[in-house]
């Protein structure tokens, strides 16, 4: 099935230096998506009507309001949480500051243990390092989780593990952790999960009950423009018997009852922990694409990205050249994030000759997850601290990752460029970094 004709902007040509016009190829999902058509109508149908949420009386007032709160039971139904009265949804800019937050109000002992992954996105792993103290389970020589090793983890720490935070599908290979059995086992020795849902929200279904009790899911979060809604907003879905036990991470105008010399009175959540002019055209837009993706359904949704995922990959295996990363043959536990690298290509000079020649875009570089990709390259601890501190920036990957919209016939062009960069002569440019811009 087509699903082009559910989204904006994906059509629109552009030029390219020889002066051709060209309709894009965006094979960069895993960064930002395209905004569904229903969210961008939803944004011009509601712009006369902005007002103030939860501030001042008047029409527009009460109108963002009502619907800036209900797009909060959108967020719970759609994580399988609609008829729960167990968690609550905290509106944040992005999966970043949602997990900042978290690590700063869930955090209570610098003696504390947060047990994570050398496969995780940055913002799952930074946030947790200045607060307690980092427990990290490794990946093996194709970058997966051994879930056994996560339980070793647990019991060698004899109870100090409050916290395990794992991103629910990896930004480097796509790999899906199976977050309800890390919730069992995080559960069984007392510590509380947080799932990094970034990558995985508009992929497959996620029901944060799982099939019981010890497999629910404490806290997820996600941002909204990897899920087809690009206005600038994410969300914390979080047990509520946890949040009413912390005080906010950011305070100021919204997230107080009252404030006195001495004193203050927080208000109840989530608003506790929402303080300022809050987002409502982020808020609005990830609740209508959120509901776009549930009623297109997740079978759907799967089916379309597995075929395409697996016809690219076993497509690239013939091409000369061409190196990838992660298991190429077994993939059902990938969702369609492909990384790999040319031999005697440099990895940026690659990714800009795609978009410059044939206007594909790819991403580029270590992908904010720098301890996996080096993993992955095979490169040592004194080799990567060189590499950065030097400015060579020699280990990298290029990054292909599909969305919804993708087509059969995009993946031909992509490959058939591909084969094509591979196969030619290299003249052995040299290349020197300046301010993010490659210059021969």
């Amino acid at each position: 099935m087509d699903y082009r004709d559910l989204y904006d902007g994906i059509d629109e040509p552009i030029e390219l230096g020889d002066g051709t016009y060209i309709t894009p190829i965006n094979f960069d999902n895993g960064a930002t998506t395209p905004p569904f058509r229903s969210v961008t109508k939803l944004i011009s149908d509601n712009i006369k009507y902005y007002g103030p949420i939860a501030r001042g009386v008047g029409f527009k007032g009460e109108y963002c309001t009502t619907m800036f709160n209900k797009a909060r039971d959108t967020i719970l139904d759609f994580f399988g949480l609609g008829s729960c009265n167990t968690h609550t949804v905290v509106y944040t800019k992005s999966d970043t500051e949602s997990l900042n937050i978290l690590a700063n109000i869930l955090i209570k002992n610098k003696e504390d243990m947060i047990l994570t992954t050398r496969m995780e996105h940055h913002a799952n792993d930074l946030p947790f390092r200045k607060l307690g103290k980092m427990v990290y389970v490794d990946v093996d020589c194709l970058g997966r989780i051994n879930i056994d090793d996560i339980e070793k983890e647990l019991i060698k720490a004899n109870g100090k593990i409050k916290i395990v935070t794992i991103t629910g599908a990896s930004n480097v290979t796509g790999y899906v952790t199976p977050i309800h059995d890390i919730a069992k086992l995080a559960h069984k020795y007392n510590a509380i999960i947080i799932v990094d849902g970034a990558q995985l929200v508009a992929h497959k279904e996620i029901n944060m009950n799982g099939n019981c009790a010890e497999e629910s899911i404490d806290f997820l979060t996600f941002s909204a423009h990897k899920a087809y809604a690009p206005f600038g907003s994410g969300a914390i879905v979080g047990r509520k018997e946890y949040l009413n036990q912390s005080d906010p991470f950011l305070s100021g105008g919204g997230c107080v009852a009252g404030v006195f010399d001495e004193s203050i009175i927080w208000t109840s959540i989530p608003e506790k922990f929402e303080a300022g002019t809050q987002n409502f055209f982020g808020v609005i837009s990830m609740a209508q694409a959120l509901n776009d993706l549930k009623n297109i359904g997740f079978e759907n949704i799967e089916e379309h990205e597995s075929n395409l995922k697996n016809y690219i990959i076993n497509n690239m295996k013939s091409i000369k050249n061409v190196v990838m990363y992660g298991d190429t043959n077994n993939t059902d536990d990938r969702l369609g994030v492909i990384t790999f690298n040319v031999n005697e290509r440099n990895y940026e000079d690659l990714a800009i000759k795609m978009a410059t020649e044939k206007a594909i875009s790819l991403r580029a570089g270590k992908f904010c997850a720098h301890p996996y990709v080096y993993r992955l390259l095979g490169a040592s601890d004194s080799d990567a601290y060189r590499d950065i501190v030097s400015g060579d920036y020699y280990y990298g990957m290029v990054r292909a990752s599909l969305g919804l919209y993708n087509t059969k016939n995009e993946a031909d062009n992509f490959l058939n460029h591909l084969e094509f960069i591979a196969n030619r002569r290299n003249p052995n440019r040299r290349y020197r970094r300046s301010k993010g811009i490659i210059r021969f």
